[in-house]
């Protein structure tokens, strides 16, 4: 039994090295994957809207907070303390998409 491995060519190991090197900075989630969370993030930014929630699919809970903003709103600082964490949470749920956990 006779095994032939392909030659190898000094330009495919240079692609290979930055291929891995990729891979390695986006955590093997791909440029989409790396940046989702983020993206989510800036869109929970938008106050009074939720957009976070919407862009993560999470519309049920995005219609809740919508709701309940409603009467925080009298109290500025729940009205704050709920927005700020619309935030962390469309980036947490962006995280677990990525992951496959969701």
């Amino acid at each position: 039994m006779v095994v032939q491995f392909p030659a190898k060519k000094k330009g495919l190991r240079l692609f290979s090295l930055i291929k891995e090197i990729w891979r390695e900075i986006t955590f093997g989630v791909g440029m989409w994957g790396t940046l989702r969370p983020l993206v989510a993030a800036l869109a929970a930014a938008v106050p009074f809207l939720f957009l976070g929630q919407h862009f993560n699919r999470n519309h049920r809970r995005a219609v809740d907070w919508t709701l309940l903003q409603i009467p925080l709103a009298l109290t500025v600082i729940l009205w704050v303390a709920l927005w700020a964490y619309s935030i962390f949470d469309a980036w947490r749920d962006a995280t677990k998409m990525v992951a496959g956990n969701k």
